[in-house]
């Protein structure tokens, strides 16, 4: 069963036949909402709102362990993240979507392991690739058989949030070879590894990160929401494909 977490622009999938919805209680607390049930082609799906109902869940606020733990309860053998991101490499303009490969992790003070606790042991998790390579390639097949560009390999840098980055933020960030900046690819990632989930991300570029192109001086967010309710549209066409 495929499980998709929708970040910001992605409140809900209108192109699913919801057959049910899901309070789910974990160990770790209550989720971001209800799991949505249903079904988009011939798949079975679920649907979680990252940020929860209204987009109220602030990227460091969201439950990331009851989220993952709530997927995978409810039968989830894989998960699709849509998230967000700003852009620093010059050539992902607003509205592109990227596949990305890599991440660097530069959140802080986030619940970040299952394994914790008196009587835990410790799990070291093989986080070499930190997204499937074979639920990739579906998104990346997908993507192409509907006609949808995807650009394939980008280093996502998670930051803390909820404050977007200064200009001089961003440079370390390319320095440190980021191509993508966003709030919530950690440790989302890390998450679904302890628990054997295959996860993988569509990023969303919704603007360029700050000190770049038109947000050299100040990022426009009036702007982001036409860029993301766009670009949404052609992830829900890669997500139906996937589905096929």
């Amino acid at each position: 069963m495929l499980a998709i977490i929708g970040g910001s622009g992605l409140s809900k999938l209108g192109n699913m036949q919801v057959t049910g919805r899901k309070v789910a209680r974990t160990p770790y607390g209550e989720p971001s909402g209800a799991l949505t049930l249903g079904r988009i082609g011939a798949c079975d799906v679920i649907f979680l709102a990252r940020h929860g109902h209204g987009h109220t869940i602030a990227p460091h606020e969201v439950n990331y362990r009851a989220n993952l733990w709530a997927l995978k309860d409810a039968g989830a053998l894989e998960v699709l993240s849509v998230a967000s991101v700003g852009a620093i490499r010059a050539a992902l303009a607003p509205g592109s979507l990227v596949l990305p490969h890599q991440i660097v992790d530069y959140t802080w003070g986030r619940p970040a392991t299952y394994f914790e606790g008196e009587g835990v042991p410790v799990n070291h998790i093989d986080f070499t690739e930190p997204y499937s390579r074979s639920l990739r390639a579906k998104i990346r097949e997908a993507a192409g058989a509907c006609g949808e560009r995807l650009v394939d390999g980008a280093v996502y840098a998670t930051t803390q949030g909820p404050r977007l980055e200064t200009a001089a933020e961003i440079d370390r960030l390319e320095r440190d070879g980021a191509d993508l900046v966003g709030m919530t690819g950690m440790p989302e990632a890390a998450l679904a590894r302890e628990i054997s989930l295959e996860y993988a991300a569509i990023a969303v570029v919704a603007n360029y990160a700050a000190g770049r192109a038109d947000s050299k001086q100040a990022i426009a967010l009036e702007s982001i929401a036409a860029v993301l309710e766009a670009a949404m549209d052609r992830v829900r066409r890669i997500i139906e494909e996937l589905c096929k």
